[in-house]
């Protein structure tokens, strides 16, 4: 198991081990970290030796790049993958924690509601780099803070398939990493429901199952892994796809994922789930 520095991740705005469809990220075996990306460039999470990049296609959005990127960097106890970023850097490259690698990619690998931002895992020195699958499993190097949420919140943002809600505050921005509690006081990551699973964040051996916002919301795997039950979220007490759960140093909120949605800037939301 990697263990993620606290300090590095306090210097994203937003992270996520769970908010992701994709194998790498099974059972938390990889972060999404979100720059400020106003300048569109992505620092380095990591330290070490660039050993490898590499060009490959992806799926074609129309609002995205059919090419993403692969950077491998040797940090001397593991190999770290970086995507989603257009290399600065090239093999023989010794970068450090800060660094710029890139420009941030936004891959047609991202759902239409997903913000730029930059995957990062870890495999043993002698493993394979490339192959999605096979990363190890990260933890925390810092706690987290469970901010309840009474499903309320009003309207900051809207884009065609989502729209992003004030609420609930983060309790100490830029001091502290916070995420949204579960009813048992855990921390909730990841796109309920619409990926298949999540993950929580805290005191391990609470509960085999997760409630949130008063419903049975799943079952939890090796005190982390959630896979969700068949639920339905709702918003005005108009189903949508999800909720996209995150936590972070700056601001919390949630994103309604809601393709086709009629949200606009101002409005005031109830979220149930059923």
């Amino acid at each position: 198991m990697v263990t993620l520095d606290g300090d590095v991740l306090a210097r994203y705005p937003r992270a996520s081990l769970y908010n992701s469809p994709y194998p790498a990220h099974d059972a938390g075996c990889a972060v999404d970290l979100y720059p400020d990306d106003a300048a569109g460039r992505a620092p380095s999470p990591i330290a070490g030796d660039v050993v490898e990049t590499r060009t490959v296609r992806c799926p074609s959005k129309p609002y995205a790049a059919d090419h993403d990127h692969l950077i491998v960097v040797d940090t001397g106890d593991y190999l770290a993958r970086v995507l989603h970023v257009a290399p600065a850097v090239e093999s023989g490259d010794t970068v450090a924690v800060g660094d710029d690698l890139g420009r941030l990619v936004r891959s047609g690998f991202f759902a239409p509601w997903v913000d730029n931002h930059v995957h990062l895992g870890f495999r043993e020195r002698d493993a394979d780099p490339v192959r999605a699958s096979g990363s190890l499993s990260l933890t925390l190097g810092a706690p987290v803070e469970a901010v309840p949420w009474d499903g309320t919140g009003e309207v900051v943002e809207t884009g065609e398939t989502y729209a992003l809600l004030d609420a609930p505050k983060h309790p100490a921005p830029g001091d502290a990493l916070a995420g949204i509690a579960t009813d048992d006081g855990r921390v909730l990551d990841g796109g309920f429901p619409h990926y298949d699973g999540g993950g929580v964040f805290g005191p391990s051996g609470i509960d085999d199952s997760v409630s949130f916002l008063g419903t049975h919301a799943g079952g939890v795997a090796d005190d982390r892994t959630v896979a969700w039950r068949d639920v339905t979220v709702t918003a005005n007490d108009k189903p949508i796809r999800g909720l996209s759960l995150w936590f972070g140093t700056d601001r919390l909120g949630v994103k309604l994922v809601a393709p086709g949605h009629d949200f606009v800037v101002g409005d005031s939301v109830a979220v149930s789930v059923e």
